[in-house]
């Protein structure tokens, strides 16, 4: 376990007082269970909030699950919006941008019933991750003003590194750049501040200031040194490698592919593919190039990032490949969530005991039988079971 891990985890654990479950040990599932449902709804948010700033997706992973579980066992209305907005924001960083949606809608149905305060720095995520600049835009905008009207800092930083995230996407890295930068120099902030150091290196190696990205480096270095998780230590490679000479570099991403294809974070692995990939186009190994070009390009078609698609489109024709058009209706395929409900209710489960095994609402299940219904091109339930098994018959692929 790492220095930083070993410290701040026992401090988390001083907010469950009848339990020392996370003294001296990274959280597991048993331990959570442990935890009283009051206590739960109460604390397990700065469980997650020290799991990402630890680097630690697997942890954030169990204590989200575990903070949206204890929030509806307890009709805690009034915390359930902020647990399901950690975990869509896990939800996009894995890639799964349909799961994150689904999530933030429940949030935002929420909060509108309740009357409190809408969560819109998540969908900006999203949107950003998606490519959408005029919707991340406007919603940044929108979420800007409410944060500075509460005086939160926090909130506004978040949305700079989102908006970084959107540039870097489509390679408008001056942009990105200036919005990064704006997020990295909130000394204040431990989290997306740290997040955001590594879009600066990404977007001021790129937009030829290399010495910009020296001092951000330095920032995200002392925090993923400090966690050692392969998430942090990956996310450090890959933005070693940007300004690394041609064999360290080449190591570089390797070792980020290597350690990121460890974590949860599909969306992390696929970007250093596409840098690994274009470093590889511009030394002139275009077969090798297209190989991990091909990979990211795949990856963020999948995963509905339609920003770095296009960049990854972009690259792949610089080297000769000729890159197909989309043929196949999206809709034809199910995220790995929606297969997951479709098996489920193909099974014969109701809506209830769906929702009850995913810990989400019934509503959300209903929500996503509506959306794998018009994908399978089927009106009821009833045909789910036959429609799956053809598909595997056929050897197609269920899910995203």
């Amino acid at each position: 376990m790492s220095s930083i891990t070993s410290t701040i985890w026992p401090i988390a654990s001083d907010c469950f007082p009848s339990s020392s479950i996370l003294a001296d040990e990274v959280p597991t599932a048993s331990a959570i269970e442990r935890i009283s449902t009051d206590q739960g709804v109460r604390w397990l948010w700065l469980g997650v909030f020290a799991a990402e700033i630890l680097w630690d997706d697997e942890s954030w992973e169990l204590l989200s699950l575990g903070h949206v579980r204890r929030a509806r066992e307890d009709g805690a209305l009034g915390v359930l919006p902020v647990a399901l907005s950690q975990r869509a924001a896990l939800h996009i960083l894995e890639g799964d941008l349909a799961a994150a949606t689904s999530l933030i809608e429940e949030a935002e149905t929420i909060s509108k019933a309740t009357g409190s305060q809408r969560l819109l720095a998540v969908r900006v995520a999203l949107a950003a991750f998606r490519g959408r600049e005029s919707q991340a835009s406007e919603l940044a905008e929108v979420s800007a003003k409410d944060a500075a009207g509460r005086g939160e800092g926090a909130g506004l930083t978040f949305l700079q590194w989102a908006t970084a995230v959107l540039y870097n996407g489509f390679g408008r890295y001056e942009e990105a750049l200036a919005a990064a930068q704006r997020a990295v120099d909130d000394q204040h902030e431990l989290l997306f501040s740290t997040w955001a150091a590594a879009e600066v290196v990404e977007a001021a190696t790129r937009s030829g200031v290399p010495e910009r990205a020296v001092s951000a480096l330095r920032r995200l270095s002392d925090s993923t040194q400090a966690s050692g998780s392969d998430w942090a230590l990956g996310i450090e490679a890959r933005s070693r490698a940007l300004g690394s000479d041609d064999e360290a570099a080449e190591r570089l991403y390797r070792e980020a592919i290597g350690r990121l294809a460890c974590t949860r974070l599909r969306m992390e692995l696929g970007r250093a593919h596409l840098l690994y990939g274009e470093w590889l186009r511009r030394q002139n190994r275009r077969i090798d190039a297209r190989e991990q070009l091909r990979t990211a390009h795949q990856m963020f078609a999948d995963m509905g990032a339609d920003g770095f698609e296009e960049r990854a489109g972009r690259e792949l024709r610089a080297t000769g490949e000729r890159v197909r058009k989309r043929t196949a209706d999206p809709r034809a395929q199910l995220t790995a969530r929606e297969a997951q409900i479709a098996r489920l209710a193909g099974d014969g489960l109701s809506n209830p005991e769906i929702a009850a095994r995913l810990f989400m609402s019934p509503r959300t299940v209903e929500y996503h039988l509506h959306k794998i219904f018009t994908k399978l091109d089927i009106n009821s339930r009833n045909q789910l079971h036959g429609v799956l098994a053809s598909q595997r018959n056929e050897g197609q692929p269920q899910a995203q």
